[in-house]
């Protein structure tokens, strides 16, 4: 530890200037690397005072620890091993004596500073309402190991799934509820505002995320605060309504045991509302917000904020020019702000004034993206459009959850702000793009379906790329140029020597496509590994699967990956795998890395509920099976609608209700049209030469023929067929991945048409097929484009990656340039061989029909929180309005009665 006697600079009889610094979290954390990696002149003497009995761990990934005893420590550790540092952990700063010029400590240690720091971060507040000393926080690794120790714990001495209630609905809360829920716990969310996360989320991003949120089972309360949590003596043990499955592992680790529950301890019953509704709960959690830890400060008597926090000035010095303050604790413009990147720009500046730097905190930038409770949430710049005259620009999508929005100025040309939920892809190109012209219109860049920002957007310099660590583009460039020192040729170096991409990771994407510019730009080669936890690219990956014949997510990670894996590389080992093999897709582990859809095989809606979309090949269907959609529609109170991929297309289904629903359907002959997955959505067709007097060929029964062979087939991004019984070309067969059009010789075949944000015409491969050859030749299309493309890419864009485009796939598919023509046919005919619907699967198996229970006890009534409005004679989702006005909203039952009934 450091002794209370300055310690002189190497060289000299110079005594090192004293800097302690309170609080072990992240701030404080990165202001001791700061100052130990830019203190050459070991000019400083450091002293980090931590109440915690942990080295600094990064709060903000939290929520993996309830996973498991994961390991949350700050990199570089090797900073505490330095003798210019001394780490007291353990140890609770007690008072500050600012005439000596001393702290002193809870355990009667007294040490001077030159300068002190505070890095106290905040408390988690609990309201003072009866019964709060039930209250459990979420604030802490102990707080978390706690929870987990004492979720398992009821679990065993309850023998049901115990009742969580988290109180919050920000990042916090819904962290710790969708965590718990992971768990096995039944969990609920209580919180005051009209929507979730309602300080960096609009009304419509909020209720898109609340009704994702709720699809995984966790009940919401909404515009609404507890007012009592309730408590009764310890019951006696109840009857198990059914044995709810606890991780192993996780009783293991916390070491469980019932026989030490103390018996005389009251025991939480249930939480009151303000709404008047009493809600069941045997462990409260709250996670409302932040405290600043500015007690010692108040003792002090240093200045500060009106809703609490140390004021600080642009140089983060307090009222007391040797006092400085970071972090949470920290209010600058009327605001303490609970996020990493301003904490790691303070502590930044802060540092660099203690060397005798001029640097300033100017602003705060409170971006967030992270995933929460599995669903993508990110929000930047003005999200809420607050600047006079913004533009908001909002993309939804109703089918598959989405919610994506820019803010604009009113000339539509100047980005100020986003928010996007349920897939967060363009974040972080658009985020460094905040007060910068856009190249294309704004709508270009709310692409859901995978496509990259327009390509005109090439950074400036200065614009931001890592907020976390406070690292422009100019920076990544230079790293990877090697301006200054050895050039970061490798993603995994330039996150080293710039740390972009270290804390958060959302703007890894980004850094990977910065360096691989710079790397084109100065002739090296470019490194396309799939991310940073896989070597090989996504073609390489493909192929290493294929020849060991790999069948499991963890054979593939343990033979070719590195850690956890992330958003990048989970799904793409699930397509790559899906791709090679037709067993069912969530089991051996894959269930894990598909997305909300896959997993229910069924297409999320707005409201939280599915739509179903059997498979009709060709479009063609027989009276009696739409007598059976007509009445498994009228049966379960669906909406119906006729799609434009001739389809009929059933929505408002409940999670529970889905093998129900398809159990109907299968047994008419019925199956999944795999509306919900990256695969063959369906293959349109005319009426052809059976009934239209202009028809050539029979468009109905090359659909159906194709459809059928192709159905179920897994690749890395959805595609459509297209087959048209002449040039009148009505079933728009140009627009398709793979267009078939009649002529009086056979058939032409066109490829790498596209819809979507980016259309794309296909382009004529070959010209008067007979029906053989043209199968033969989508095979060897389909299979190639399957083996080689990226992840999340269509087939216009991969055709225009390939060097030769259209000549080299015609060499590959027509001419076998490759020697591959067998080989792709042999994989199709082994997916057409091994099909099995998935459905059907699900339905033969009572392990896989447990996936659609919402919860372990879900109930077998309707959801009443489901509202409906009659429109057009058939049930729509109510608006917020319509849910305002109770006369207006009818809710999901037995019994559905007309609108004013």
């Amino acid at each position: 530890m450091l002794s209370s006697s300055p310690a002189p600079v190497a060289g000299s009889a110079t005594p090192a200037r004293r800097v302690v610094i309170i609080g072990g979290g992240p701030a404080a954390h990165r202001l001791t690397d700061a100052l130990h990696s830019r203190d050459t002149d070991h000019a400083l003497a450091v002293t980090v005072i931590a109440e915690e009995q942990h080295l600094p761990y990064d709060r903000v990934a939290l929520s993996q620890r309830l996973a498991g005893q994961i390991d949350l420590t700050l990199e570089p550790t090797s900073v505490w091993d330095s003798e210019r540092i001394s780490l007291r952990i353990g140890e609770r700063a007690d008072s500050i004596d600012r005439d000596a010029k001393t702290v002193t400590t809870a355990l009667g240690h007294t040490v001077p500073y030159d300068d002190l720091v505070f890095a106290t971060g905040s408390s988690a507040p609990v309201p003072p309402l009866p019964g709060s000393e039930h209250i459990r926080v979420y604030r802490t690794l102990d707080d978390v190991d706690a929870l987990v120790a004492e979720l398992a714990t009821l679990t065993l001495t309850l023998g049901r799934a115990p009742k969580v209630v988290v109180a919050g609905g920000g990042l916090l809360g819904l962290e710790a509820a969708g965590g718990l829920h992971r768990l096995g716990g039944e969990a609920a969310l209580v919180h005051s505002g009209p929507w979730l996360m309602s300080a960096q989320l609009d009304a419509g991003g909020g209720q898109a995320l609340g009704r994702l949120i709720t699809a995984q089972g966790l009940t919401l309360h909404l515009g609404t605060r507890a007012t009592a949590i309730l408590s009764a003596p310890r019951r006696a043990e109840t009857d198990a309504v059914e044995t709810h499955t606890v991780d192993p592992a996780a009783v293991e680790t916390h070491a469980v045991d019932p026989d030490a529950v103390d018996a005389d301890a009251p025991v939480v019953t249930g939480v009151s509302l303000g709404s008047g509704e009493t809600i069941d709960a045997d462990i409260v959690v709250y996670a409302i917000g932040i405290t600043p830890r500015d007690e010692l400060a108040r003792d002090a008597h240093l200045d500060l904020g009106t809703r609490g926090g140390i004021v600080i000035s642009e140089e983060c010095q307090t009222s007391d020019p040797s006092i400085w303050a970071i972090g949470e604790v920290a209010s600058f413009g009327g605001r303490c702000v609970g996020l990493v990147a301003p904490a790691n720009a303070m502590a930044e500046v802060v540092a660099d004034r203690l060397l005798g730097g001029t640097a300033t905190f100017t602003t705060v930038d409170d971006a967030t993206k992270l995933k929460l409770s599995g669903v993508d949430v990110a929000s930047f710049g003005d999200a809420l459009a607050v600047t006079p005259g913004a533009l908001e620009i909002v993309y939804a999508d109703p089918a598959r959850g989405l919610y994506q929005k820019l803010v604009v100025t009113d000339d539509a040309k100047t980005l100020l702000g986003g928010i996007f939920v349920g897939d967060a892809t363009p974040y972080s190109a658009l985020r460094p793009l905040v007060g910068r012209q856009l190249s294309s219109e704004p709508a270009a860049y709310l692409s859901a379906a995978g496509a990259e920002a327009p390509g005109g957007d090439e950074l400036p310099d200065d614009a931001l790329v890592c907020s976390c660590n406070m690292v422009t583009a100019g920076a990544v460039r230079e790293a990877a140029r090697g301006d200054h020192a050895e050039a970061c040729t490798e993603l995994g170096a330039l996150k080293t020597c710039t740390r972009a991409g270290t804390q958060c990771g959302s703007c890894v994407p980004l850094i990977k496509k910065l360096l691989e510019a710079e790397l084109t730009k100065s002739g090296q080669t470019v490194s396309h590994a799939l991310c940073e936890h896989f070597e090989l690219s996504r073609q390489e990956l493909f192929e290493s699967v294929r020849v060991l014949e790999l069948t499991s997510a963890e054979e593939v990670f343990e033979r070719f990956g590195t850690g956890r894996g992330c958003d990048v590389c989970k799904p793409a080992v699930g397509s790559i795998l899906a791709s090679q093999n037709s067993a069912y897709i969530l089991d051996a582990g894959r269930g894990t890395l598909q997305d909300t859809n896959d997993r229910a095989m069924a297409n999320m809606q707005k409201d939280g509920t599915y739509s179903v979309v059997p498979r009709i090949p060709g479009g063609e269907i027989t009276p009696a099976k739409l007598a059976v959609i007509a009445k498994v529609a009228a049966d379960f109170n669906l909406y119906t609608k006729i799609t434009g991929a001739l389809r009929i297309d059933m929505f408002g289904a409940r999670l529970e209700q889905l093998p129900d629903i398809w159990r109907v359907l299968v047994d008419a002959g019925f199956e999944s049209g795999q509306a919900y997955g990256k695969a063959l959505r369906n293959v349109k067709s005319c009426v052809g030469s059976t009934w239209c007097r202009f028809g050539v060929q029979d468009s109905v029964a090359l659909a159906i023929k194709l459809e059928l062979r192709y159905r179920g087939l897994r690749a890395p991004h959805k595609f459509k067929f297209g087959v048209s019984g002449c040039a009148r070309e009505c079933a728009e067969a140009r627009g398709k991945d793979v267009g078939v059009i009649a002529s009086d010789l056979g058939w032409n075949m066109y490829v790498g048409g596209n819809g979507g944000f980016q259309p794309a015409h296909g382009q004529l491969l070959a010209s008067d097929l007979d029906e053989d050859t043209l199968i033969s030749y989508i095979d060897r299309y389909m299979m190639y484009y399957i083996r080689t493309a990226d992840r999340m890419q269509r087939t216009a864009r991969w055709m225009e990656d390939l060097d030769g485009g259209i000549d080299h796939v015609r060499d590959v598919v027509i001419n076998d340039s490759l020697g591959l023509g067998e080989e792709l046919e042999a994989a199709m005919a082994k997916h057409v061989d091994t099909y099995e619907d998935e459905w059907a699967a699900t339905l033969a198996d009572p392990e896989r029909l447990r996936r659609f229970r919402s919860f372990v006890n879900a109930p077998i009534e309707p959801d009443p929180s489901i509202a409906r409005v009659v429109e057009r004679d058939q049930l729509r989702p109510a608006t917020a309005d319509e849910r305002a006005d109770s006369s207006t909203v009818l809710l999901s039952g037995s019994r559905i009665p007309v609108r004013g009934e």
